[in-house]
């Protein structure tokens, strides 16, 4: 009898897991000016998920002088597949780290 219920019990959990699609590459865009000075890119997935950033060689001011660093900016985004919601992120990533904003992110 604990062996029925036992294989009853992983029977509702195996049905009960989600399903996952396989995940392809819907769009692309090509890499550009990659290389010493930055970069750019974009794509876009079946999932809805979307991805894009930039990015350039800048000289900024250090403790011990000039210093090159490299600047990002971006967004991405993905979809809560328990929700459907989409969520968007735009962010700067510089020499003073990741600055994320969006709508469901509280600004300090």
């Amino acid at each position: 009898m604990k062996m029925i219920i036992a294989f009853a019990a992983f029977v509702a959990v195996a049905l009960a897991a989600p399903v996952e699609k396989d995940v392809f590459l819907v769009k692309e865009s090509p890499v550009d000016n990659i290389g010493v000075g930055g970069y750019a890119y974009a794509y876009e997935l079946s999932n809805g998920q979307t991805h894009e950033e930039k990015a350039e060689l800048k000289t900024v001011q250090g403790e011990e002088g000039p210093v090159e660093t490299l600047v990002r900016s971006g967004s991405y985004s993905f979809v809560d597949p328990a929700t459907n919601q989409v969520y968007k992120i735009t962010y700067t990533a510089d020499e003073n780290g990741f600055h994320p904003e969006g709508a469901h992110i509280p600004s300090v």
